[in-house]
């Protein structure tokens, strides 16, 4: 998006953002994007990124729920990209607590830090999630009401409703040293997907590789949305622009709806992902009722051995929800305020990433444990056939 970066590669004063989640993995990618651009970045988070930090970025070891450590983080910089949250998948949308600490105590915890030290912009990464709770949504847009709190099937989607209502909330809210307002607006994007994905994608991967990717479920027709990474970073990037006064402020109190534009069948998004590692597409396909009646119980048995083990639930409800009932979203709006177009991606780089980390079908062994099972099935068909033969000698 040109416009951006011309805007802030010709601006004689160098813009620094600071990215909560930093160390995660869209907030690392945003990270490099920004830096490549001549900004200044820091990140904050409980751990750092998995790779080296490029020149001239720099990494604040902190809690979010921490205001003092939020703080010292906040402080000096022009616009906050707040990506940190807690239990969007798995056994994560279990732990209630540290959900409610995280993404509602952290995110007032930013919201406070960015009027005491005058910073004059934030960028809230939300969820589909805070209209969405397993009703069908074919084609909706910002004019969708918040999910009524009791009827969110999950905590993490509870909790970055009433994070993204506070964000909004505070919009124009007068900031310390007199000079200026605090411009705020939300982001709510699908499932994030690209190479390196560390949430999602192995998830899917290791279902694929022991073999427990046997079957689909849900209508085939249903539809879902996902967007690149690269698509996510460039609508961050957008939408602190369209935050500033030389675009009027456009975004100031808005949430904007951020994907590819594709809707598409969830299992079939993954297909080119199954094939492309040398795996055959499932053929069998389940009711969502089923496979949601089987989540609920794993959640059930999650919540009496988890303070003991705390395994990984193949599935939880919400997942199901999410990836076997229709809903998405048009980006009209994004397009027209925040310049927003996304690019077109395939899964390719994705399947070049995890078989560049060695997953994949390994056609030779697959070939030996198949030459063994057939070597043992002829074996003991010709077991059974000298049996009936009559012994020698009696």
């Amino acid at each position: 998006m040109p416009a951006v970066y011309e805007t802030m590669e010709n601006n004689t004063k160098t813009e620094t953002f600071l990215i909560t989640g930093g160390g995660g993995y869209f907030g690392f990618r945003l990270a490099c994007k920004l830096n490549n651009r001549g900004a200044k970045i820091v990140l904050f988070d409980v751990q750092p990124p998995g790779q080296d930090l490029p020149e001239g970025m720099v990494f604040h070891l902190g809690d979010i729920r921490e205001y003092n450590q939020v703080v010292k983080a906040v402080c000096g910089v022009d616009c906050v990209f707040h990506s940190a949250s807690y239990g969007m998948s798995g056994r994560e949308q279990l732990n209630r607590q540290l959900i409610e600490q995280v993404n509602v105590k952290g995110t007032e915890n930013v919201l406070k830090a960015c009027v005491e030290c005058s910073v004059p912009r934030l960028v809230y990464t939300s969820t589909f999630n805070v209209v969405f709770g397993g009703q069908v949504i074919e084609g909706g847009d910002e004019t969708l009401p918040y999910l009524p709190l009791h009827l969110h099937p999950d905590h993490y989607s509870r909790t970055k409703s009433l994070a993204e209502m506070e964000v909004l909330k505070a919009n124009g809210t007068p900031l310390t040293n007199g000079v200026g307002e605090l411009r705020t607006c939300a982001l709510r994007p699908a499932g994030i997907y690209g190479p390196g994905e560390q949430r999602h994608l192995p998830r899917v991967v290791g279902y694929i590789e022991s073999g427990i990717f046997q079957f689909v479920y849900g209508d085939p027709s249903s539809l879902v949305e996902f967007v690149h990474v690269d698509n996510l970073v460039s609508a961050h990037q957008l939408a602190a622009k369209a935050l500033t006064e030389e675009q009027g402020y456009c975004a100031a109190g808005q949430p904007y709806f951020i994907s590819d534009g594709r809707p598409v069948n969830n299992f079939e998004f993954f297909r080119p992902l199954v094939e492309g590692l040398g795996y055959t597409f499932p053929k069998v396909r389940l009711p969502v009722s089923v496979i949601y009646f089987f989540a609920f119980l794993t959640e059930m048995v999650h919540h009496l051995v988890g303070p003991i083990y705390n395994f990984q639930p193949l599935l939880t409800r919400t997942e199901v929800y999410k990836t076997g009932v229709t809903h998405y979203f048009k980006m009209e709006k994004s397009k027209k305020e925040l310049g927003y177009e996304p690019q077109e991606y395939t899964m390719d780089e994705v399947v070049n990433w995890f078989k560049s980390k060695g997953h994949g079908k390994k056609q030779s062994t697959s070939s030996t444990k198949r030459l063994i099972l057939d070597v043992f099935i002829i074996v003991a068909f010709v077991a059974v056939i000298l049996s009936y033969l009559p012994v020698v000698g009696h």
